[in-house]
């Protein structure tokens, strides 16, 4: 089954491109060679013009202060497992303390003037060969242990941003139910009546390379599935599709 997410507003959007970004940038900061180190550079980046952009580091820290009051009105409830849910206010808690005291990402570039020389010849099509910034060629030309350290240097100041991000996309997606559903023709409509969410989840089976097409707001729900095949455009599906489908509303 392959999944797809479809957020209802622009915060949890910002939230999974920043998620992607980090997935980005940690597989390929793995040992690997040059070529996959220089991807881990291009989503560093991209990353640190992210968080440079808005205030995701505010954002995260309100969400999480949501999340924690939302869980502290579940203690008195009966079915509620009181040691899972300590354990995840303490995980919110920890979380926020850290970002908190998190200097902002663009202080990296502030300390490090070569990153950010680096940063702008990223920007120039082709513009990071020997021709055009030996000492990246350089860099590139060390060991591979030496240019993991260095990533792993540059990678840190992230790191607690991702976990507080994943933490809040965790429980955000947990508290969807899966339903089963299909799409006659191959097209889908459900109404909302007020109980708009903040992310869909759809799982759809890959064998056959459907894909859904979604758009939804707080009323109602729209997916229509297509396939694509060669050099044509995506054509909408004439047949049932059977589909499972989660609405997480969050807080």
């Amino acid at each position: 089954m392959t999944l797809y997410e479809y957020p209802f507003n622009e915060r949890i959007r910002a939230f999974l491109r920043l998620e992607s970004l980090f997935d980005r940038l940690f597989y390929f900061a793995q040992p690997g060679d040059s070529r996959m180190h220089q991807q881990a550079m291009g989503a560093l980046f991209e990353l640190i013009e992210a968080t440079e952009r808005t205030d995701l580091k505010g954002g995260l820290l309100q969400d999480i202060e949501r999340q924690r009051q939302a869980l502290m009105n579940l203690r008195e409830h009966p079915d509620v497992e009181l040691e899972v849910l300590d354990d995840t206010l303490a995980a919110l808690e920890r979380v926020a303390g850290q970002l908190f005291r998190q200097p902002r990402a663009s202080q990296l570039l502030r300390e490090n003037e070569w990153l950010a020389s680096l940063r702008g010849r990223m920007a120039v099509l082709g513009g990071t060969t020997h021709v055009d910034m030996p000492s990246y060629h350089a860099w590139q030309s060390k060991d591979e242990a030496a240019r993991c350290d260095d990533l792993q240097q540059w990678i840190a100041p992230f790191s607690v941003m991702r976990e507080a991000l994943d933490l809040l996309l965790d429980l955000l997606r947990r508290g969807g139910e899966i339903q089963r559903e299909v799409a006659h023709a191959g097209a889908y409509r459900q109404m909302l009546h007020g109980k708009a969410g903040h992310l869909l989840r759809i799982w759809v089976d890959s064998s056959d390379g459907t894909f859904p097409d979604i758009s939804a707001n707080k009323h109602m729900i729209w997916v229509r599935f297509s396939t694509q095949e060669g050099r044509l455009r995506p054509q909408q599906l004439q047949r049932d599709v059977d589909f499972e489908l989660a609405l997480c509303q969050g807080v």
